[in-house]
């Protein structure tokens, strides 16, 4: 083995080796790294520790840089462990504290090696030991090596004092019964002369105090006396931070701590030590009026510095104060608008975040108008971040801060159309949920759904098209309140939804399908109406006036089939809403009075309907064709038992009148019920059935159905070869002649949005062609390929104002304003009795961070009687600098502590003694509480 270790270690590459082949093999760089890895794996399996640790040290370079796995080598790493030369013990302890973890096999094996370099002389062989300790330290490896680490907490070698001071917060977060025996020392060690020993302690207090500030109320003096005489401004920062966790649980404390802060804030010259100060007034001494104003003046101070730092530093001391002093921010509004424009992202968002802070029911209006047009001209991250920012601010509580859901649906319509929008689902989410819960801004929401839906632009994002389908939902939901449903249902049936996910599709198809059947609903009813009124008039005698009514009404409806034309529905339908203004309401029985339905209109909706669905009755996907031939079938009754009885006019035919009848109104109940919103805990609150097993063998599935694939090849279609054949009566041929080009009647809108949009679209170059035939309406549709490629910004938003106008845009708007008497009150909003957000569980504390606790509560309320039993001798040796330190008196050993702690009652004549030995101290004791102004719970 001689022979080839002296080989190898004349012939390993080193470190410096491995990273110049790296840096020269960018393109073949897996290529060499698998390379050097067969060679560490040889190499490290010699018995010669300096070839063992070159390759360990590889690898430990390979696993930080590459992510290589070294977990194989673990055993190797020991070795080196064990190594006297302290070369070989630093790349040993290096490789255990990197992959090292409580799972690793072999790590128990290390703990004699660590209790020997813990004893050792030499003072880096046991920073090496407790550097590995306090990242890898087990339950197992604290409890072995507590008395180890307490021996190191009182050596005089600084380099490793603090080093063990560090380490005690390891040992008590794993072994919480470390307290007992080292919890002492660390309290001692916070009247350490040295500022890196202070600076060791007050870490560990800091990261104890941020899991149970409670428990350290007690030591209050103690950081009180460092916050005052302390010079070192590491020191202070974390003393600050533990003052920040305690203010709050003793009003007491806070009035006493607060001025040395103020004082501090004043006079100190260090940015670090500032903000601080600034954090500790703004989270837990919001209270004192003096100090808060201090603080904002500090942040002002930053703002206005060239910094981007400091800047920043300033505007997240604004985001920390605004929640309970918002006249901070207001005060500095001008800074945090021109920050929106600043060239560093992290600038922005603070920037943002404080201006959404300000939003408020009188001007919430403004300031989005504001946040879009930055969003307009800004990239691709802060824009969604932007847009992210107003919909989750303005449904908050339930839209609480919004009063015109008019202007906010039009808001939410106008965010789809920005470039770069990505919030497609969280508008489909805002756009389902204030239909549900408002009901009179459900107008609104259907004329902003059908521009959606007829913006051939909007398609070619997948981002949005989850609000396509919010889109295509509430146009269906609610159909009577829009004001042209002939072009809503061309819109849903558009070629273009070819290039929608099947998912987005089937909304689309069910919506189209609540289109038609609201169309056929209203055909019913309106010749029913017109029936009774005939009837009622020849009931009075009034047979010539009828004749002459029907005889005027004849071309009103011939006019009304001209007119509700498909091909010429632009021209026949006037959105209402547009009419009034773009906010207008059209009530369904206004709708129905100004709008009548002609057999042949609804014969060419039917047409429409059945050539773009009977195609995908035969999809693969299931829910297409699920709805497509539910769709298809509502359309084989409309032909048979409605269309074709009224054609021939045969009003005795009472059981086809009887079916159609009961199917409409079976459809009618199940599309015409308000849906509102269900509580986020509705599925907890049912009760799951005796006899229902959940959760049980759902692994055999995977054995049933892992190998399982849906391929084309072996897909299943449930359409009938022979469904276009007819089953009711067919159509005249006339009929079919004026349905021969039914791609006008599919494609007039688009057609219609290409000439006023023609900026966006691309030339014409190639057309698709699909023939379909069907026994009703044979026809030729033609899908043209020109579309706009993107989105497109809504011509009412100005796109050219800078961050100045923008500033002096704000400067009125983000006042605080007495709040607006609008011409209509508030809508109502529909809220659930037991709320609509999801429940906030509380998460249940650590078992060890309870173990924790009670130690060290256990520890400071023993030390009051463990004072009446300790030796005055004792307590003169443990005073320094004649300062009054902690009544406690524990062992160096866990034995000693145990004895001490067992009370004495039959020598009650000796803690007498023992009390009046120490009167002095009790005077100076009851002097220090008096002057700190609230008595301590164990001194």
């Amino acid at each position: 083995m001689a022979s080839p270790s002296l080989m190898d270690s004349l012939f390993q590459r080193s470190l410096d080796d491995i990273i110049k082949g790296l840096r020269h093999q960018q393109s073949t760089e897996s290529t060499f790294i698998s390379k050097v890895i067969e060679e560490i794996r040889r190499e490290i399996k010699t018995t010669d520790l300096q070839t063992k640790s070159t390759a360990l040290q590889k690898l430990t370079y390979l696993n930080s840089i590459h992510s290589i796995d070294m977990s194989w080598a673990s055993f190797h790493a020991i070795e080196c462990i064990s190594s006297p030369a302290f070369a070989h013990k630093k790349i040993g302890y290096l490789a255990i504290s990197q992959s090292f973890n409580e799972s690793t096999p072999v790590i128990l094996l290390i703990s004699n090696q660590l209790r020997k370099d813990l004893n050792s002389g030499n003072e880096f062989e046991v920073s090496l030991a407790l550097d590995c300790l306090s990242r890898i330290g087990t339950v197992d490896l604290c409890r072995d090596l507590t008395s180890e680490v307490f021996t190191l907490m009182s050596t005089s070698k600084v380099f490793v004092r603090k080093k063990a001071v560090g380490v005690v917060f390891r040992l008590f977060e794993k072994y919480p019964d470390a307290v007992r025996v080292c919890f002492k020392r660390l309290v001692e060690s916070l009247e350490s002369s040295d500022s890196q020993i202070l600076s060791a302690v007050v870490g560990v207090f800091c990261e104890l105090a941020s899991k149970d500030p409670r428990s350290y109320l007690p030591l209050a003096p103690e950081f009180y006396r460092i916050l005052v005489g302390s010079r070192n401004n590491w020191v202070l920062i974390k003393v600050l931070k533990i003052f920040a966790n305690l203010a709050p649980l003793e009003p007491r404390l806070a009035k006493r701590v607060v001025e040395p802060i103020c004082d501090h804030l004043r006079k100190t010259g260090a940015k670090s030590m500032v903000f601080e100060c600034i954090r500790t007034v703004a989270t837990s001494f919001t209270e004192y009026e003096s100090a808060v104003k201090l603080a904002a003046v500090k942040i002002r101070e930053f703002l206005l510095e060239d910094d981007p730092n400091l800047k920043y530093l300033g505007l997240h001391g604004l985001s920390i104060m605004a929640p309970k002093h918002l006249w901070a921010v207001l005060e500095n509004k001008d800074v945090v608008i021109q920050s929106l424009s600043d060239e560093d992202p992290n600038i922005k968002l603070e920037s943002l975040c404080l201006v959404m802070a300000m939003v408020s029911e009188s001007n919430v209006v403004e300031i989005c108008r504001v946040l879009v047009n930055y969003a307009l001209k800004s990239d691709l991250e802060f824009c969604n971040e932007i847009l992210g920012s107003i919909l989750s601010t303005c449904c908050q509580n339930v839209y609480e801060i919004i009063t015109d859901f008019d202007w906010y649906v039009s808001l939410l319509g106008e965010m789809s159309r920005i470039p770069h929008c990505q919030k497609g689902e969280e508008i489909e989410n805002q756009l389902i949920d204030i239909g549900m819960r408002v009901k009179d801004v459900r107008p609104e929401l259907v004329r902003v759904g059908h521009h959606l839906l007829i913006d051939p632009a909007l398609l070619g994002n997948p981002y949005l098209h989850r609000m396509l389908s919010a889109a295509a939902w509430v146009c269906g939901e609610y159909v009577e309140f829009s004001g042209n449903p002939v072009e809503l249902l061309e819109a849903l049936l558009q070629p273009r939804t070819s290039l929608l996910p099947s998912s987005i599709r089937t909304v689309y198809m069910q919506s189209a399908f609540k289109v038609l059947f609201f169309c056929v609903c209203t055909y019913i009813e309106q010749k029913e109406d017109m029936t009774l009124e005939v009837s009622d008039l020849t009931s009075k005698g009034e047979c010539s006036e009828s004749s002459d009514l029907a005889s005027a009404k004849a071309p009103v409806a011939c006019d009304q089939d001209e007119g509700f034309n498909p091909r010429n529905s632009s021209q026949s339908y006037e959105d209402p809403s547009v009419v009034n203004g773009g906010h207008g309401h059209v009530s369904t029985s206004a709708f129905m009075e100004e709008t009548s339905f002609t057999r042949e209109s609804i014969v060419k909706l039917v047409n429409l309907m059945e050539l773009s669905l009977c195609p995908l009755s035969g999809s693969y996907d299931v829910e297409i064709q699920e709805r497509a031939r539910n769709a298809l079938g509502f359309i084989e009754l409309v032909k048979r038992d409605i269309l074709s009885r009224l054609l021939r006019k045969e009003a005795n035919s009472e059981s086809e009148d009887v079916c159609a009848s009961t199917i409409v109104e079976w459809l009618h109940d199940a599309f015409y019920e308000d849906l509102g919103p269900v509580s986020i805990t509705a599925q907890e609150r049912v009760l799951i059935p005796d006899e229902l097993v959940l959760k049980e063998n759902l692994a055999d599935l995977e054995a049933i159905c892992g190998n399982v694939e849906l391929t084309s090849s072996c897909s299943f279609s449930l359409r009938s070869p022979y469904y276009g054949e007819s089953a009711g009566v067919s159509f005249s041929n006339h009929q079919v002649e004026e349905d021969s080009e039914p791609s006008t009647e599919a494609t007039s809108l688009l057609t219609e949005h290409r000439r006023r949009h023609e900026l966006y679209y691309l030339p014409s170059e190639k057309n698709e062609t699909i023939t379909t035939a069907n026994d009703y309406a044979p026809a030729t549709i033609t899908i043209a390929n020109d579309y706009p490629p993107a989105n497109y910004p809504s011509s009412g938003i100005n796109t050219n104002d800078d961050s100045q106008d923008l500033v002096t845009l704000t400067n009125q708007s983000l006042l605080p304003k007495r709040k607006p008497n609008y011409a209509k009150p508030r809508p109502v909003v529909v809220k659930l009795d037991e709320g609509d957000a999801a429940p906030v569980t509380a998460k249940k504390p650590e078992v060890k961070g309870d173990l924790l606790s009670g130690a060290i509560r256990d520890i400071l309320n023993e030390a009051k009687p463990a004072s009446s039993q300790s030796n005055p001798s004792d307590k003169s040796s443990i005073k320094k600098k004649g300062k009054e330190k902690l009544n406690v008196d524990l062992s160096d050993s866990k034995e000693d502590l145990a004895v001490r702690e067992q009370p004495n009652p039959e020598n009650p004549s000796s803690r007498r003694s023992k009390h009046r030995g120490h009167g002095k101290e009790k005077s100076k004791k009851s002097q220090r509480e008096e002057g700190w102004g609230w008595k301590g719970r164990w001194w």
